[in-house]
């Protein structure tokens, strides 16, 4: 606004970077991508806007990126697979046409993993490549919204999308130490997004700070007559996310739940929660129950919904497909009918205990990744990597956002002794996102440093 800056000299200090990323040794791979013409384009008519005093909304000339698995013009839409996406797309995503009326500058689509069938980013196919952690590069970035989390955290873009059916979107941003919204299942619009799993996916931004999720959030966040599951949603608001302090607020903690996670991550977890009891909030003991059964029956509905979509592709591109998504497409078709009927009964008895359990209060409170970013191992470039007990473990504090459709926030709290970020996670009642905001601002100060990333790009300069 003031002049300083103008979003056309931003895209060409993108392009540059993004020319550099590729160039790099190991190269990030978080944007897979992009195209100069578009991006300038849309920086010269946000360039006008403000020349004008004219602008379209707090997004106008921000640079966003958007996961491969949402149509994006001119981009081929590839969901991180070889064989998908073989013409450029002509239509955009709900989100995606959003973002462009909002006037943000979309520098292009980000890596993920193949389909976004796990939970380390890995993906060695000929196009995609695997994304690198900015913090540390011979470490995995989470996935399966990998390039989102890497290009926000390595200052590509202060805005991604993502999806999360699984963690897809809080798991990478822990990874990568940047902030992750899982909206209410149904509040942001998946329509133009491949439907891999229609009853756990949630769609949300990562970006740099809160604030600027609340942003992202408060313009994409309403009904869509193109997609029925949010039609009858409530307003979004942002109602008391400024609050001074947290006075009034009730957080839940399952201590048992919780402390399932690496001793680092334990004692910095543990810290946050009395830095919010110390703004006036206070904790309540509760107990989630039946947490196995609602873990199981969520890696049932999920597996079992992908491999209902996929099983074309299954049937005629399995020798294309990278290994760790055969094999769990493969163990998905081990499940019956009768299983996936018994894991939505569990579903339905999961958000009854939900439900009362937000009678108490506010919200629960949990670490985010019981772990912090594993490494990469040379063979994991070459053949992609399976680890099922990491998979099970990274998203064991998401899955029951997923599974009952509540809403979650990760925010970054700090750092491994080997400088890898930890994060801390809230989880609200269904369409209350505003009390994760209040929140997470509080978190955001609780973290005394942000260290730069090792791979970083100063947009600005």
């Amino acid at each position: 606004r003031s002049g300083k800056l103008t979003p056309s000299q931003v895209a060409k200090n993108i392009i540059a970077m993004l020319e550099d990323c590729d160039k790099s040794t190991p190269p990030l791979r978080a944007i897979v991508q992009w195209d100069q013409e578009q991006i300038m384009m849309m920086a010269e008519a946000s360039t006008a806007r403000y020349r004008n005093k004219c602008t379209l909304s707090y997004l106008d000339g921000i640079p966003v990126c958007l996961k491969e698995e949402f149509k994006v013009v001119p981009y081929h839409h590839r969901v991180g697979t070889v064989y998908l996406g073989t013409e450029p797309e002509t239509e955009d995503a709900t989100v995606a046409k959003k973002l462009r009326e909002a006037g943000a500058i979309i520098i292009g689509v980000s890596n993920m993993h193949e389909l976004g069938t796990g939970t380390t980013g890995c993906n060695p196919n000929r196009y995609h490549k695997i994304p690198r952690n900015p913090y540390k590069p011979n470490h995995f970035t989470g996935g399966s919204s990998s390039g989102s989390a890497a290009a926000v955290a390595a200052g590509l873009c202060p805005v991604a999308i993502g999806t999360d059916g699984g963690g897809s979107v809080r798991i990478p941003a822990s990874f990568c130490g940047v902030v992750g919204l899982k909206g209410t299942f149904g509040r942001i619009s998946p329509h133009g997004c491949l439907p891999l799993s229609y009853s756990t996916v949630s769609v949300g931004p990562i970006c740099t700070s809160v604030a600027d999720a609340a942003i992202v959030y408060s313009i994409l966040a309403e009904p869509d007559p193109l997609y029925p599951y949010g039609l009858k949603q409530p307003k979004a608001t942002l109602s008391d996310m400024c609050a001074p302090d947290l006075k009034g607020l009730k957080l839940g903690v399952d201590w048992t739940f919780f402390q399932a996670c690496d001793a680092e991550v334990l004692s910095i977890c543990e810290k946050a929660v009395e830095h919010l009891q110390s703004l006036g909030a206070s904790v309540v003991e509760v107990s989630l129950p039946e947490m196995e059964e609602a873990r199981v029956a969520h890696v049932v509905c999920i597996l079992s919904e992908m491999r209902d979509f996929l099983q074309p592709d299954f049937n005629k591109h399995f020798q294309e497909m990278n290994l760790d998504t055969r094999a769990n497409l493969a163990l998905a078709s081990q499940f019956t009918a009768l299983d996936y009927i018994t894991a939505n009964r569990q579903r339905t008895r999961s958000m009854r205990f939900l439900r009362e359990i937000f009678t108490t209060v506010n919200c629960i409170l949990t670490p985010a990744v019981a772990s912090t970013a594993p490494r990469i191992y040379e063979s994991d470039l070459l053949t992609g990597s399976s680890d099922l007990s990491f998979t099970v473990r990274s998203m064991r504090f998401m899955q029951l956002g997923n599974f009952t459709g509540i809403p979650g926030l990760v925010v970054p709290i700090g750092y491994s002794t080997a400088g890898l970020p930890i994060s801390f996670q809230v989880m609200a009642k269904w369409w209350d996102e505003a009390v994760l905001l209040r929140i997470g601002l509080k978190l955001e100060q609780f973290r005394y440093q942000t260290k730069k990333p090792s791979v970083y790009y100063d947009i600005l300069v």
